[in-house]
């Protein structure tokens, strides 16, 4: 592989078996992309892989003919440190020694917004015989699970955003609207996500005109369920936030969470499009949080 990693400035030349390397990322219990699946074992499942303990790293980028190709390799510090290096701002060459390949997969299943310089376009290779079918970004014109974790990532990403939205509200004050669905003015953001102006503690919501919010007991209780019983590495996540907090990403079948451990949560489910549902901290929620966060997994 020819290491080139954001921002560098050469291609691979003419050579097509080559790799013109345009990013990377990692795929560990602690740190995976989202949209590959709720846990880490459903992550590497869809790419074909052994779930690990020492996790992967993925590295895409561009043959010399301009197809896209995600290439796993096992030397996860390697990846590790150029992330690290890129989020920073430095430059660094990644160039993962041919012997930490594990395999070669066709296509990328995120969109990377990069290209190589004077290659062609971007594109799938040509098919091949008993080769996997080229990996493929969601379509974000359609709402499903992995559009739903973006969301929750993005959620995640925009933090202080989405709780300016709930505001100060405190649980008691927000329970005087019960009952009631209300919305945002201007709901949709650039990522296509709805806020729902209806902070209550969901927690407490009760009858059958809780609207959304009964699947949102739902997840309060798989939550639960996950304290008693431990999920499948991954589906819960914890990382560092500002202060004292831990930022918490979870997942289960139809729904994600995101939630800081000092504050509140928000919650997006398969059943309601493009919408952010929040939860105040109720009688549960904070016990919970910390439950979860201690049972969570961490980034080494």
């Amino acid at each position: 592989m020819t290491g080139a990693g954001t921002g560098a400035d050469s291609a691979a030349g003419d050579d097509e078996d080559a790799l013109y390397i345009l990013t990377a990322a990692l795929l560990t219990p602690a740190r995976f992309p989202s949209v590959l699946g709720d846990d880490y074992p459903a992550a590497c499942a869809a790419l074909g892989l052994e779930a690990y303990a020492e996790g992967y790293g993925l590295v895409f980028g561009q043959d010399g003919a301009g197809a896209r190709w995600t290439v796993v390799v096992d030397d996860v510090s390697l990846v590790a440190v150029a992330i690290a290096s890129w989020d920073c701002g430095m430059a660094y060459d990644l160039s993962p020694d041919d012997r930490s390949v594990v395999s070669a997969l066709p296509g990328w299943p995120l969109a990377v917004a990069t290209a190589a310089p004077d290659l062609p376009a971007p594109h799938d290779p040509a098919p091949e015989d008993g080769a996997p079918a080229p990996l493929t970004p969601p379509d974000g014109s359609r709402w499903g699970p992995a559009q739903r974790r973006l969301g929750a990532d993005m959620v995640a990403l925009q933090w202080a955003e989405w709780r300016a939205r709930i505001g100060d509200e405190s649980p008691a004050e927000a329970a005087a609207g019960e009952g009631e669905e209300r919305h945002d003015d201007n709901p949709e953001g650039a990522d296509g996500l709805k806020g729902t102006d209806d902070p209550e503690g969901a927690d407490d919501r009760q009858g059958a005109d809780a609207g959304p919010y009964t699947g949102v007991r739902r997840v309060l209780e798989e939550l639960g369920e996950y304290v008693e019983q431990a999920p499948p590495v991954g589906r819960v996540r914890s990382s560092f936030a500002d202060g004292e907090a831990r930022m918490l990403r979870a997942d289960g079948p139809g729904w994600s969470l995101v939630a800081r451990t000092d504050d509140m949560a928000f919650v997006l489910l398969d059943d309601e499009p493009h919408r952010v549902l929040p939860v105040t901290p109720g009688p549960r929620l904070p016990d919970l949080l910390r439950s979860l966060d201690a049972m969570a997994i961490r980034p080494s």
